[in-house]
C-alpha cells in the first residue's frame, strides 16, 4: 500500500512538471531609456540661472511610477553625452576628483542596469570617464571601444538580463568618430572600431553563447549616416538596424533628435527605433510582451514611444538624497571671477563681427600668442550679461571642453577654410530679398520656427585678419582677404600661426580638411602647440587675473554688399529669434 501511494505522488509530481512545461505564460517588460543628459542632473540651468524643464529630478519621478508597475521587470539604460554641459558635470569631473561621481552616484540610486559611454563623455579625459565607471554599480558598454594592448573591448560589449524566464541582451557601441573630434591624448590606448562590422561580430556571439528571447543595441549615434574624414560612418544607428540581423530594438543618442518608429531589416523582421533626444526633456520607453512555452518563444510583440518628462513634477525624494551636492554646485557656479562692461550675445555672431566671439578671439590671441584666431559660437543663443561674471557665465561663454591648439597654416588653407565656412554659414543672394543666412523653416513640437540648415558650432570666423565676406558670390569665392591685423599684407603662399580649439583642430566639422585641404595624417605635424586643459579653464584664469573685461566687436571682417546684408540680417534674426 505504502509502495502505491509513492507511486501515485510521483506521479502526480510528473504530471504537474509535464503540464507546467507545456503550459504558455505571458510575461511584460519595460525597458526604458534616458541618452544626451548633458550635465542636466538637477531642474536648473546654472548657465541661464534659471529652472530647466527635465532633468535627472523629473525623470526619478517618473522611473518612481514605473517601478510601483513593473517592478523589477524594469530594465533601466544610459546611453551617453552624461559627463558634459552644465557645470554639476564639470564640477565633479574636474574639481572633486576624490568623491564619488555625482553622476554615478545618481544611476546607482536610480537603479540603472547598464550605461553607455558618449563622445562628450570620452571628451573629459581617460581619468574622468574611468573613474566614473569604476564608481557605477552595473555594467559600462562599449563592444566597439577597443584596448589597443589587448585587442579587446575595453569596456564589456554586452550585458545579459533574465526576467521571468526571458532573456534579453544589450549590445553598446559609441560612434566611431572620436578622432575626428578629440585629441589623441584624451583616449590614447583605445581605438574605435566601425559600428557595423563590430555588430555583426558580436550578434553572433550573443546568438550562439546566450541564446536571448530579445536583443536591443544601445548605440551612442544618430540615424542619419555619412562618412566624417574618409574613415569613420557616423550616426550609423539605423544602418546598423537594418543591415545586421537579430535586433529587436535600437536605442539611439547623440543627435538629439526626437525618433520613435520601426523599420524592416535585410531580412523584412521589424526592428523598434527610439530616440529620447536631449536634457532628460523625454525618456524612450519600450514595452515587451513575450509569450513563452516552457523555455521556447512563441511569440513577442514590441511597441514602444517618447515619453514627455512635462508632466512629471521634480522628485523631492531625489532632491533631498542629492541635496548637499546640489549645494555645493549652487556655490560654484555663483562664484564672482570677474566683471564685464556690457551684455554681449551669440545672436550677433551670426550677423558680422561680434563681441561675443571676438571676446574669444582675443583671449585665443592673447594666450597662445598665435597670429591668427578661428573661433565660432558654440550655442545657438547664449549670453553673458553686464555686471559681474561667474563661473557659470564661463560655461556660457565656451560650451564645450576643447583645448586650446596652435597650428601652423598656409595663407591659401587658410582662405579655403574660411570658404567653407561661409559656404555652410550664408545664402548666395540674388537680390536684396533674399536671406543672408541658410536657414530653414521647421516644425518643433507644433510649432513653426527657423533654424539654421548646419550647424552654428562650425560658422568660424577669423580675427588677426582684415577681410569681406561677398554674400552674391558663390562657394569658394565669396572671402577675400586684405591683410593681417597689424597691416602686414596677406600671402597665401606664407604660413601663419593660428589659434583654434582641439575639435578644429583635429578635424571636427572637417573645415580643416576637407576646407584648408589638409589630409586627418598632416594635422599632427602642423600642430605647434596644445594646451594641456580645456580651453574654460585659461578664459577663467585670463579673466580673473585681469578682472575687468571690455568685449568689443574687433571690425575686421564684413559681409558685403552692406545695403543688401544689414536689412537680410535684420529680417532673418527676427525669424531665427523671434525678434
Amino acid at each position: 500500500m505504502r509502495t502505491l501511494s509513492i507511486a501515485l505522488s510521483l506521479f502526480i509530481l510528473l504530471f504537474i512538471s509535464v503540464s507546467c512545461a507545456s503550459s504558455q505564460r505571458e510575461v511584460a517588460i519595460k525597458l526604458v531609456q534616458t541618452s544626451d543628459i548633458h550635465g542636466n542632473y538637477f531642474p536648473y540651468d546654472y548657465m541661464k540661472d534659471t529652472p530647466s524643464s527635465g532633468s535627472f529630478a523629473r525623470i526619478h519621478s517618473y522611473l518612481q511610477a514605473q517601478r510601483a508597475e513593473y517592478g523589477d521587470n524594469l530594465l533601466l539604460f544610459e546611453n551617453g553625452d552624461l559627463l558634459q554641459g552644465q557645470p554639476s558635470a564639470y564640477y565633479y569631473n574636474f574639481i572633486d576628483t576624490l568623491s564619488t561621481h555625482l553622476a554615478a552616484e545618481m544611476l546607482n540610486f536610480m537603479k540603472f542596469d547598464a550605461a553607455n559611454l558618449g563622445n562628450h563623455d570620452i571628451e573629459t579625459g581617460r581619468a574622468v570617464f574611468e573613474r566614473w565607471a569604476s564608481d557605477c554599480n552595473f555594467p559600462v558598454l562599449g563592444a566597439n571601444i577597443i584596448d589597443t594592448s589587448t585587442e579587446k573591448p575595453f569596456f564589456e560589449p554586452y550585458a545579459v538580463y533574465e526576467r521571468d524566464g526571458v532573456k534579453i541582451a544589450v549590445l553598446g557601441m559609441i560612434t566611431p568618430a572620436i578622432p575626428i573630434w578629440l585629441a589623441e591624448s584624451l583616449w590614447q590606448g583605445l581605438r574605435f572600431d566601425d559600428m557595423e562590422t563590430t555588430a555583426r561580430h558580436w550578434m553572433e556571439v550573443i546568438r550562439k553563447k546566450e541564446k536571448p528571447d530579445v536583443i536591443v543595441g544601445l548605440f551612442h549615434a544618430g540615424q542619419n549616416a555619412h562618412t566624417l574624414g574618409d574613415a569613420y560612418r557616423e550616426n550609423a544607428s539605423v544602418e546598423v538596424a537594418v543591415n545586421v540581423p537579430g535586433f529587436d530594438v535600437v536605442l539611439m543618442g547623440h543627435d538629439h533628435m526626437i525618433e520613435s518608429r520601426k523599420v524592416a531589416n535585410v531580412q523584412g523582421d521589424s526592428v523598434l527605433l527610439l530616440n529620447p533626444a536631449n536634457l532628460g526633456n523625454y525618456v524612450a520607453e519600450v514595452e515587451l510582451t513575450i509569450v513563452k512555452k516552457g523555455k521556447k518563444l512563441i511569440d513577442k510583440t514590441i511597441n514602444g514611444r517618447v515619453v514627455s518628462m512635462d508632466d512629471f513634477e521634480v522628485s523631492q525624494v531625489f532632491m533631498d538624497e542629492f541635496k548637499e551636492e546640489e549645494s555645493i554646485v549652487s556655490e560654484f557656479v555663483s562664484k564672482k571671477i570677474g566683471n564685464i562692461s556690457q551684455t554681449i550675445t551669440t545672436r550677433d555672431a551670426y550677423f558680422g563681427s561680434s563681441a561675443f566671439v571676438d571676446l574669444i578671439h582675443s583671449l585665443q590671441l592673447a594666450i597662445s600668442g598665435a597670429q591668427i584666431s578661428l573661433a565660432a559660437p558654440l550655442s545657438f543663443d547664449a549670453s553673458i550679461a553686464q555686471g559681474d561674471i561667474t563661473v557659470g557665465d564661463m560655461f556660457n561663454l565656451y560650451k564645450y571642453e576643447n583645448m586650446l591648439y596652435t597650428m601652423r597654416l598656409q595663407g591659401k588653407e587658410l582662405k579655403n577654410l574660411l570658404e567653407m565656412s561661409y559656404a555652410l554659414w550664408t545664402n548666395q543672394m540674388t537680390s536684396p530679398s533674399d536671406h543672408l543666412l541658410l536657414i530653414r523653416k521647421d516644425v518643433y513640437q507644433g510649432k513653426e520656427r527657423y533654424r539654421f540648415q548646419n550647424s552654428s558650432f562650425n560658422y568660424d570666423s577669423a580675427a588677426g585678419i582684415i577681410y569681406t565676406v561677398d554674400v552674391t558670390k558663390p562657394e569658394g569665392e565669396k572671402v577675400t582677404i586684405y591683410h593681417l591685423a597689424d597691416g602686414t599684407p596677406f600671402d597665401e603662399e606664407s604660413y601663419y600661426t593660428v589659434a583654434m580649439n582641439s575639435y578644429r583642430g583635429n578635424g571636427g566639422g572637417e573645415l580643416i580638411t576637407k576646407g584648408a585641404g589638409l589630409s586627418k595624417n598632416e594635422l599632427q605635424s602642423r600642430m605647434l602647440a596644445a594646451t594641456t586643459k580645456d580651453l574654460r579653464y585659461y578664459l577663467m584664469e585670463y579673466i580673473q587675473e585681469h578682472q575687468h573685461i571690455n568685449p568689443r566687436a574687433l571690425n575686421q571682417w564684413k559681409f558685403i554688399p552692406e545695403d543688401w546684408t544689414k536689412e537680410a540680417a535684420k529680417r532673418d534674426c527676427k525669424l531665427l529669434f523671434n525678434e
